[in-house]
């Protein structure tokens, strides 16, 4: 299986690693060009560094020319801590790398080195293992709403030029209903799919495989587009179920474009959407309007870690202003006048609304129950306590998409969680 990069390129060491993660551990093609890139970006830095040179001032060409092909042990097996920290740093303010690119590297070299002291015991330790990752700015997960959902749709639908508009639909159909990566839509098989139209079957990160089951929405999209696509004789990959208009299998950049250019058509072009905040928008309905158990969730989305899932179980803002409105004292109001203005008639005390006087003197209030039923007790003995995205050598050096060794912990680029 060809990679990415030139395995002539890198060091001996390095290559053994890439060749372990692809036919040993079973990792994606994506996967092994990632680590190949990260790695080879390290060791160009650490050749240089050590040189006594200095990194940020080279030219990306130039930095493209450090040979590293020839480091052998010696080398690479006298990594220290501090020059991966002062590697993270370059990568931060030479290469502006993002939070999420700078995890991915670093779980690169965690996992090299691993690799070099626990399976081939070439080093006694592993001088990354306690370094501690790029931290990540904690927000919530844009998505859209059901509103806007129903008008990307809706967008799609009104467009009667379009030659794809039943293939576009049902891609969109298949992600706001299934929350699937962009990565996975591309990758579908016609034999991956139910002969009842029941389920269908996806290679998630990892080369993961899962079945999701389709909903009626998703059952009518794709019987519509394959009902449209393109005969045998026209298809160069007759086993694709996306196909792009030169009849060969849909790339994610297509895919992409076409999901811009509907969001523009809806008018949400400038909520910064993008065709990975359509999983998001599938968890996030799913799971505000649908009573989906988390751990359901978690299964849909093909995430490993439980963690990972809850980033799509926020609240809307209408959730939590629903939850604050459903408070029993939400619509106890303070009268007009204050208490120590009432008049006192005949030694009767006027009550202040909502309230009432007991026999034994006592004022009265509704407080909510353990199971949600109003139920009146003394207000004094019930006052409450205080509570205490084909990839270019260079962009894919720089890629935000985190690696899938680690990909369940950040989810955040177009192909992620």
């Amino acid at each position: 299986m060809r990679t990415l990069v030139d395995l002539g390129e890198l060091p001996r060491l390095v290559r053994d690693f890439v060749s372990y993660k692809l036919t040993v551990q079973g990792r994606s093609k994506k996967t092994a060009d990632e680590y190949a890139l990260d790695l080879r970006t390290f060791f160009r830095y650490l050749k240089v560094t050590r040189a006594g040179g200095d990194v940020s001032a080279l030219s990306p060409e130039e930095f493209s020319e450090v040979d590293i092909s020839g480091l052998e042990l010696d080398f690479i097996g006298s990594v220290t801590p501090d020059e991966i920290y002062g590697f993270l740093y370059y990568t931060l303010s030479a290469r502006g790398n993002q939070w999420s690119a700078r995890a991915r590297k670093l779980s690169a070299i965690k996992s090299f080195y691993k690799y070099l002291s626990v399976g081939k015991k070439l080093i006694p330790d592993n001088p990354a293992k306690d370094i501690e990752g790029p931290h990540k700015k904690q927000s919530l997960p844009k998505f859209l709403s059901l509103d806007e959902s129903e008008r990307l749709l809706d967008a799609v639908l009104g467009d009667s030029e379009s030659r794809t508009r039943d293939r576009d639909y049902c891609m969109i159909t298949l992600f706001l209903n299934c929350g699937m990566r962009l990565s996975e839509l591309c990758s579908i098989n016609l034999s991956d799919i139910d002969p009842e139209f029941e389920s269908l079957r996806v290679i998630g990160k990892g080369s993961k495989e899962r079945l999701i089951y389709l909903n009626d929405a998703c059952r009518s999209a794709l019987r519509d587009y394959l009902n449209v696509r393109a005969s045998d004789v026209e298809i160069k990959d007759k086993n694709a179920l996306f196909l792009s208009s030169r009849h060969t299998r849909i790339s994610n950049k297509t895919v992409q474009w076409v999901i811009y250019k509907y969001l523009e058509r809806a008018g949400l072009q400038n909520k910064r959407y993008s065709v990975h905040k359509l999983r998001h928008t599938a968890a996030t309905l799913m799971y505000q309007t649908g009573d989906v158990d988390v751990r359901v969730l978690k299964d849909i989305l093909g995430h490993e870690q439980l963690n990972t899932t809850q980033i799509y179980t926020h609240l809307s803002d209408d959730n939590m202003k629903r939850a604050i409105d459903s408070n029993p004292l939400a619509h106890k109001r303070r009268n007009a006048k204050r208490a120590d203005e009432t008049e006192i008639k005949g030694g009767d005390e006027d009550v202040s609304e909502g309230t009432a006087e007991t026999e034994h003197g006592a004022l009265e209030g509704a407080v909510e129950t353990e199971h949600g039923a109003a139920e009146t007790v003394p207000v004094e003995d019930s006052a409450p306590e205080r509570s205490h995205k084909s990839i270019t050598d260079t962009d894919a050096e720089d890629m935000s998409e985190p690696k899938s060794i680690n990909d369940d912990a950040a989810d955040g680029g177009d192909d992620s969680v």
